[in-house]
């Protein structure tokens, strides 16, 4: 892969979490082709270890351990491992989130008559159990990994926290209340942490995607049995100026600047838009 710039980060250490899933994969990659010893954590640890070993084979320095980011223990243990072979977190991505089908209604506007329709999911039947998994993924998915790793930060120069938000947190989509509503909470988080931690040094930032293909929504966007856009995939389009869904390596450019102390020492608590003009166009 090749960077659009590179960024000096020999001889520091980033903690990278849902780093088995394609987005956080790259990032992490860009991270290790900057020089970082990359920890790559993942609920799948496989899918973690086998990233992680791509890029060993590259010459970079990574290992990939599987954790759970709503487990306080797992994630303890995996930072006496991080900080055993690679020394103490200097950069933590938390990218670890997702929505739940449970959390997400099946039309996008309620009409009365939909409440005789058992097949539908309203906003009446969202299952409470749905809606907490996702928030706690992705809240509590990024508030634990932070209490956890932020500690290793303390007195070292250049630390920073990227969190993942999402358009969703600027403007809800339909159907997914739950993951909306969590997003915009991590959005906020973001900038409560980057005050609430600016006298010890630790930068907090977050990047926002837009709509990337990725495996969690690859069912939602692309049809699988003719492999064409499916009619929401194709309202995003029509909905997105720049007329497609973003690659995962526009993602890292904003990534590496947020990470470098060079480049953003005075940069805190910011969402950044990655969206193709997205969350500017109204519509009309």
């Amino acid at each position: 892969m090749n960077l659009p710039f590179k960024i000096d980060l020999n001889g520091r250490v980033a903690v990278v979490t849902g780093a088995g899933g394609v987005l956080c994969a790259e990032l992490a990659s860009a991270l290790a082709q900057c020089g970082a010893s990359v920890a790559l954590l993942d609920l799948n640890g496989p899918a973690a270890e086998a990233v992680a070993a791509r890029l060993r084979e590259q010459g970079h320095k990574a290992i990939g351990i599987a954790a759970n980011v709503l487990e306080r223990d797992s994630l303890e243990a995996a930072a006496l491992r991080v900080e055993a072979e690679f020394g103490p977190c200097d950069l933590l991505l938390n990218g670890a989130g997702g929505n739940h089908p449970k959390g997400t209604t099946s039309k996008e506007w309620l009409e009365v008559s939909d409440l005789a329709d058992e097949s539908l999911t309203t906003f009446f039947d969202l299952d409470p159990k749905g809606v907490e998994f996702v928030f706690n993924l992705n809240f509590l998915g990024t508030l634990l990994p932070t209490q956890v790793f932020a500690r290793q930060m303390l007195g070292r120069s250049g630390a920073s926290i990227i969190n993942i938000s999402s358009m969703n947190a600027f403007c809800p989509l339909t159907k997914i209340p739950a993951y909306s509503g969590a997003k915009a909470a991590v959005s906020n988080f973001t900038q409560w942490l980057a005050v609430h931690f600016s006298h010890v040094g630790i930068r907090v930032n977050a990047l926002a995607p837009g709509f990337f293909l990725t495996n969690q929504n690859h069912k939602l966007l692309i049809d699988e049995a003719s492999g064409e856009y499916t009619a929401r995939a194709h309202k995003i389009i029509e909905h997105t100026p720049m007329h497609r869904f973003g690659e995962s390596r526009e993602l890292i450019g904003t990534l590496l600047w947020l990470a470098s102390e060079e480049a953003s020492s005075f940069v805190n608590g910011i969402v950044v838009p990655i969206d193709g003009g997205f969350s500017a166009y109204s519509g009309v």
